[in-house]
């Protein structure tokens, strides 16, 4: 009987510079990695070193995973030198800033899937730009949401209903979910407080 080759399954795991993304990102790593997958992490330079820690706190034989830099452009991009990482955010509008500054990867970003050929892509969702980098290279790209299902159906339901906007008190009842679940003005996000759409708020909306 002929043998035949198998080809290792190649996932890119791309999370979001904040260690509330990073963690939960190198977790589902590790679970493909210990099925045989061949796991990447793409990051930055500044943000390597803690991801290369974390993995080897559990690398094994059987547990290997991989980690691809890529440069964000501080200075084109208008950010401080070296804020990579949410750490260095010391305001709301700085963290708007960096948000909107990650399309500066898109391009190293499809340099690195054409040299290294990836099979699938986990893209955070702060990063909507990767769907149509995967669909220039013909790959899947899955979307990871570092926040739970009830948020994700909370977020949605306010902006699809805007009840906020119409809130005559410091808190309104979030519409079309179970019960009566209620929330404070003061716990939104500024960019979803604003009847015009800033590109924070589109950024969200695509993602």
């Amino acid at each position: 009987m002929e043998s035949s080759e198998y080809h290792t399954l190649h996932i890119f795991f791309f999370p979001f510079f904040a260690h509330g993304h990073v963690i939960p990102t190198l977790d589902m790593a590790k679970l493909f990695a210990e099925k045989g997958v061949k796991a990447t992490i793409v990051t930055t330079p500044l943000n390597a070193p803690f991801i290369s820690k974390a993995i080897g706190k559990s690398k094994t034989k059987h547990n290997r995973i991989h980690i691809q830099t890529i440069e964000l452009p501080c200075a084109e991009a208008v950010l401080p030198d070296s804020c990579e990482n949410t750490d260095s955010i010391t305001s709301q509008d700085l963290f708007e800033s960096f948000c909107m500054a990650t399309c500066f990867l898109q391009e190293p970003f499809e340099q690195l899937i054409e040299k290294q050929h990836p099979d699938c892509i986990v893209a955070d969702m702060f990063f909507p730009w990767a769907t149509d980098s995967a669909a220039k290279f013909g790959i899947p790209r899955l979307v990871f949401h570092g926040y739970s299902f009830i948020s994700l159906c909370a977020t949605s339901c306010m902006e699809l209903y805007k009840s906020h906007n119409d809130a005559e008190s410091s808190s309104f009842v979030i519409p079309n979910l179970p019960g009566e679940i209620r929330i404070e003005m003061t716990m939104l996000p500024p960019y979803s407080k604003s009847k015009e759409k800033t590109g924070m708020a589109k950024l969200m909306e695509e993602a």
